[in-house]
């Protein structure tokens, strides 16, 4: 049909070419470089068709184009005639609704063919102008080359819809991981309803935290993640705070091997790079728990020669504490968060445990918002959370009332003033020295001075050096040394550092709670 738009070209070839029309393919040279173009695209969907248009152009001596949605042209080699395209709005809108599969017209002295490209409404349209018209084995080659098109575009539409399953998969599974740290395993449930994950129906889990290269934990997430999105008796999660971080969730059955965990401990013998700290066992509802001595275990796991490093137990603070004693200290000093919104309190529990861009990543708020509620906090509060011992203090309370809230109220009066917790007669100076006692050795006095000055540095690297007279180089590795001797995260925001806080208080060593004043300096990684 040349010379009349509208109407099919009888050389069309609208479907996969037959055995009938072998002769019409390219030859074999041409071919090899086509599927070379194809292959490379199929697994390059960003690449786009350019290449695939680039090579039609090379072996027919045409221009070529592939036109869009209204007409507009997507991409295009140097040389096509765009004026010719408002001649053809009428061939176009056939093609494009699906109306004829394929045509061929004239616009003045240019010969031009058009080809539908898809299966969509409205397809796009592959537009080839030259000044000859084409033979049949080109109009095949044309045709072809509009069907590869096609499945290219459905490669990138493939390609497009598992990535976005595979990003919501791991939203979800963040979602499940939230709802886990709060302890809320029937919130946890619902969430699921339907196609509820068979870690949510174990006993007892272990966290393993799996230190890492950041683009290594899709990876290696998709890698193990079953067809419903999660890991079996396990669930991956990409931390939304710390980037090398691949956190685990693997349920303990006492007569299935947690086959994960033997993956995870295989991949840090394989790479030097890794590292893994692993957690005691848990209760489900305690994964919050969990979460945080693996975090103390991984600290510890790069300071070891195998890279691999399981939670050293010790029972926490606040569970030795008398109970009446405790609980109306830490309802004292938190009674004055019952007034504020329940997002400015979560804000506030958070920024005790990760720096405040991980806090805004957990709750999706700007880093400012975080910072606007923990300045609403310390003013209810009478405490400047930039102060480690403040935040301590706080952390220490929260977990006391987390420990105890189904008790009845404390009959004990509450103190009249100050942050400093309990004693429990001799009990938490037991405590003090049992946590110390790795740096009694005569050998690590330097790393249990450091240790101290540290925290009246309030946790500030910079000062504790120049108190000590050294380097902050030094401070670091001393610093590295405790994580490895305490079995404890020392080098970022977490109850590493409070735990250290309460054993240099209790075992007299480092100055008294009080309600302090603004910190002439942040510690390192402080809210």
């Amino acid at each position: 049909m040349h010379g009349r738009p509208g109407v099919p070209d009888p050389s069309a070839h609208p479907g996969p070419p037959g055995p009938a029309q072998h002769e019409t393919s390219p030859p074999a040279g041409r071919l090899d470089e086509l599927l070379y173009l194809v292959g490379r695209q199929a697994w390059r969907p960003d690449v786009g068709v350019q290449g695939v248009v680039d090579w039609l152009h090379r072996q027919l001596g045409t221009e070529v184009a592939l036109v869009g949605r209204a007409h507009t042209v997507e991409l295009a080699t140097p040389g096509f005639p765009r004026e010719i395209l408002p001649a053809l709005e009428p061939v176009l809108t056939r093609l494009a609704t699906g109306r004829m599969a394929a045509a061929a017209t004239e616009v003045g002295a240019v010969r031009v063919r058009l080809e539908g490209v898809g299966s969509e409404n409205p397809r796009r349209v592959l537009v080839l102008a030259g000044a000859d018209r084409l033979t049949g084995q080109e109009a095949a080659a044309a045709s072809h080359t509009g069907h590869i098109i096609a499945l290219l575009d459905r490669a990138r539409a493939a390609d497009t819809a598992f990535r976005g399953y595979q990003e919501k998969a791991h939203q979800m599974r963040v979602a499940l991981f939230m709802a886990l740290m709060a302890g809320d395993t029937v919130l946890a449930r619902r969430m699921t309803t339907g196609a509820v994950p068979e870690l949510l129906g174990a006993d007892r889990i272990r966290v393993h935290l799996l230190r890492c290269a950041p683009a290594d934990r899709d990876r290696l997430a998709q890698a193990h993640q079953d067809p419903s999105g999660y890991h079996g008796r396990a669930m991956m999660v990409r931390c939304p705070v710390y980037d090398e971080h691949l956190i685990c969730i693997v349920a303990e059955d006492e007569d299935i091997p947690p086959e994960l965990g033997g993956v995870l401990r295989e991949l840090v013998a394989e790479s030097e790079e890794y590292a893994l700290g692993i957690s005691a066992p848990h209760p489900l509802r305690a994964t919050a728990e969990a979460y945080e001595e693996a975090r103390n275990a991984l600290a510890v796991a790069g300071n070891t020669p195998g890279r691999v490093a399981g939670y050293r137990g010790r029972e926490p603070l606040e569970r030795l504490l008398p109970r009446e004693e405790a609980l109306a200290w830490a309802r004292a000093l938190l009674r004055p968060l019952r007034s504020l919104p329940e997002l400015t309190a979560e804000t506030t529990r958070l920024a005790l445990f990760f720096p405040r861009s991980g806090v805004a990543a957990l709750l999706g708020i700007s880093r400012n918002t975080v910072t606007a509620h923990l300045a609403r906090s310390e003013a209810a509060l009478g405490l400047d959370l930039r102060d480690v011992r403040a935040r301590a203090a706080l952390a220490l309370a929260l977990s006391v009332t987390a420990l105890h809230q189904d008790g009845e109220p404390a009959e004990v009066p509450p103190p009249s003033a100050g942050a400093e917790p309990p004693s429990g007669g001799g009990t938490a100076a037991a405590w003090a020295a049992d946590f110390l006692g790795p740096l009694h050795d005569a050998r690590h006095r330097l790393v249990r001075d450091t240790l101290r000055t540290w925290i009246e540095s309030n946790a500030d690297a910079q000062r504790t050096a120049r108190r000590l007279g050294s380097s902050r180089t030094t401070v670091a590795a001393r610093l590295r040394t405790a994580e490895r001797l305490l079995g404890r995260d020392l080098l970022s925001t977490g109850s590493g550092v409070h735990e250290l806080v309460h054993a240099f208080h209790f075992s007299g060593e480092s100055p008294q709670f009080s309600r302090w004043g603004p910190a002439p300096h942040g510690p390192d990684g402080a809210p």
